[in-house]
């Protein structure tokens, strides 16, 4: 277990230290070791996240060797992972085009505010308010993400288009509809990468799967010929109903760019407008107004034109050679071409429309070119609107990455016996994604896999992370060249295999057998995110408010027990345990804490009780149970000792914590109910009431909560 230094909460890397040459080779390896899983993976994950793949590899740069430096755990891994990287897209996907310069502005940024909210929670000993994502949600949205995960990846594996209408079952009923026009080179791609990985993890455990089926991958795509690309003119489609889409398409992304312009002049003229007329209200009103109304026909026109392009892309085309005339090579739809002519080649399917050419995919997509170089560091571009867009996204995928993070560094520290700090995880965290934003980094996280990873291959401190940060640095200037044939179908199996893991249905079932409560929190959750997706932060906040409504119904009405004397000595509950109750003497045991929505259910029923024995005179509370007492609680009790007083019942307590009793005496309700009436124990407390029974009828030796 590593010492604590008097700088550790600002620089605790610094535990670290000093380092022994063999911790130093120990974790150089563990890093390398990781980082030969990680390359691969990372530029799945970016991916998923609707990024081109090298932004995963910038992702799995700087932001690793941060959350290494200022985070708590030693072999905690950050970097993108499947869950956040899905987040990410379903936060972005509405604002842009995945894919698109503006999609990956929106990616830096989000990273930004991820950070900035991970960073204030950290700082400011905030950490607990992840408690308020229980337990069940987590387990139904963990659920519902990783099948939405893995059947996102069914268009790459099957060589398909995937729309993006905003409502993911609909688009995964797309995929299907497609099956039969699947890429067969593809789909066997993706299966023998899956089976490769499948191996390897049976036979050869300590074998990096991953890495192998990318190799093997890498190597037929470049040798069959994998790849297959042409850019043509919209002339060489002889489909009126193609040219047709190409050309609305086109007219509508020309006045996407007019719009857009509009936009930011009307904004810049808002600006200038406050700037130079405060008083200007009606005027910046209207302006506002206007700009209100031109984003809102922006979002319209974007939405039909991606389904426009969505259109285009699930078409199959079949190719005839140009017979000489210069006009290029003809393209008509599937089962269209003329008797009279012969089509060559792998049908074709369009990728993207450009204002000039029409990019055409007629083999398997690979990774393609990945800029060398490392990533520049540029401070993320911020706009109001985009701020406020992603503020409830940014604000969720921060605490289920800072819960991701803490779940493996505890994990971990269970096999390490390292103290976690999870405000220090959560600084760590923000400014690994902070200084990953400032990289073009999209949000990151504790990754499960790099820190089993990390574990298992021996890593003794954060260098190993730091080791790791460096082999991908390395990767991004000398190895990129490389990665360029590498399938698309090959990330989408390493994706769908690193989520296999996290389905895990019987736990929904677990939470339903301990309370079922907990598990309609986690059913619901998971039908809320799979039905709400891709707007997987609407699914979590919903299941999490499912659960709070359904905590404080729970706690609304607590077990309230009319007590009677147990054969072992003990007061209990006597209806469970037909118990005899004295008709002098009302017992009352409340088990909750005392808080504004449940104290009328406390003051129905111990005037129920009192109202079912005339003759009692005495009630008595039991409080063991009474952890905490508010104004509400307050308020009822102070009401029922004078409305009993009045009725001529004395209310008593015993068994009441410290820290209720200090707020009776703060409030004046502890003189009020009289030190006379509170007692430490409910015995004490009955020997005092036996004294104070003037019915002659009454004779304490045959009380039946008497001890005997």
């Amino acid at each position: 277990m590593l010492k604590s230094k008097p700088f550790d909460r600002f620089l605790p890397f610094l535990r670290w230290f000093p380092v022994g040459g063999d911790v130093i080779r120990t974790d150089l390896l563990a890093g390398l070791a990781v980082a030969l899983v990680i390359v691969p993976k990372a530029m799945a994950y970016a991916q998923l996240a609707g990024l081109p793949p090298y932004f995963g590899l910038y992702a799995a740069f700087i932001p690793v060797i941060i959350g290494a430096l200022f985070g708590s755990s030693s072999q905690l891994a950050t970097g993108p992972v499947a869950v956040v990287s899905l987040m990410t897209a379903s936060a972005l996907t509405p604002l842009a085009l995945p894919g698109s310069d503006q999609f990956i502005a929106l990616a830096i940024l989000l990273a930004l505010m991820v950070g900035v909210f991970q960073l204030a929670l950290g700082i400011f000993k905030l950490g607990v308010v992840v408690n308020f994502i229980s337990h069940p949600v987590i387990i139904g949205f963990t659920n519902a993400a990783a099948i939405i995960i893995a059947l996102s990846q069914l268009s790459k594996l099957l060589g398909v288009s995937m729309g993006s209408s905003g409502h993911f079952i609909q688009d995964i009923w797309g995929v299907a509809l497609q099956v039969g026009h699947l890429h067969l080179p593809t789909l066997l791609m993706g299966i023998g990468a899956i089976a490769i990985m499948l191996a390897a993890k049976k036979f050869f455990p300590k074998a990096p799967g991953v890495l192998i089926a990318v190799i093997v991958a890498t190597v037929a795509s470049w040798t069959i010929g994998f790849e297959r690309n042409s850019n043509v003119r919209m002339e060489q489609f002889n489909d009126p109903e193609t040219k047709s889409l190409i050309t609305a398409y086109r007219t509508a992304d020309a006045r996407i760019d007019e719009m857009k312009i509009r936009v930011n002049a009307k904004s810049v003229e808002l600006k200038e407008l406050h700037a130079n007329r405060p008083d200007a209200g009606r005027a910046a009103a209207a302006l506002n107004y206007d700009i209100e109304l031109l984003r809102l026909d922006l979002r319209n026109v974007e939405d039909e034109n991606n389904k426009r392009l969505s259109l285009l892309r699930q078409m199959e085309f079949e190719s005839v050679p140009d017979t000489g005339g210069g006009s290029g090579d003809q393209f008509y739809r599937a089962g269209k071409v003329p008797p009279s002519l012969y089509p060559e080649g792998p049908a074709w399917h369009i990728k993207n429309v450009g204002q000039n050419d029409i990019k055409l995919v007629g083999g398997g997509e690979v990774v393609g070119t990945i800029p060398s170089g490392l990533p520049n560091l540029v401070f993320p571009s911020m706009n109001r609107e985009s701020i406020l867009a992603l503020l409830s996204s940014a604000f969720v995928i921060a605490l289920v990455g800072f819960m991701e993070a803490v779940a493996m560094s505890k994990a971990i520290a269970t096999k390490t016996r390292e103290r976690i700090n999870p405000n220090q995880e959560l600084i760590g965290q923000g400014l690994a994604n902070i200084t990953g934003s400032i990289s073009q980094s999209y949000p990151v996280c504790g990754s499960f896999s790099g820190s089993a990873l990390n574990l298992d291959a021996g890593a003794k401190t954060g260098l190993a992370s730091v080791f790791n940060g460096l082999f991908v640095a390395i990767t991004l200037l000398f190895l990129t060249p490389l990665l360029y044939y590498l399938p698309q179908a090959v990330l989408a199996a390493i994706i769908i295999m690193a989520v296999a893991g996290l389905i895990n249905l019987s736990a929904i079932k677990h939470a339903w057998q301990t309370h079922y409560h907990d598990g309609a929190a986690a059913v619901v959750t998971f039908a809320a995110t799979l039905l709400l997706a891709p707007h997987l932060d609407q699914g979590i906040l919903f299941g999490a408010g499912l659960a709070l409504i359904l905590y404080l119904l729970r706690t609304m009405k607590p077990r309230v027990a009319i007590l009677g004397r147990h054969a072992d000595g003990t007061l209990r509950d006597a209806r469970v345990h037909h118990l005899q109750t004295s008709e002098h003497i009302v017992a009352v045991r409340f088990d909750g804490s005392l808080y504004f929505a449940n104290v009328p259910f406390f003051e129905e029923a111990i005037l129920e009780a009192v109202a079912n024995n005339p003759k009692a005179k005495y009630l008595l509370v039991v409080g063991d149970g009474i952890n905490q007492l508010d104004a509400s609680g307050e308020e009822v009790i102070r009401h029922l000792v004078v409305r009993l007083r009045e009725s001529g019942v004395t209310m008593m307590f015993s068994g009441l914590k410290k820290q209720v009793i200090d707020i009776m005496q703060h409030t004046g309700l502890y003189a009020e109910i009289g030190a006379q009436n509170l007692f430490r124990t409910e015995d004490t407390a009955l020997e005092t009431i036996y004294q104070q029974i003037s019915d002659v009828s009454f004779d304490a030796r045959f009380c039946p909560l008497r001890r005997t």
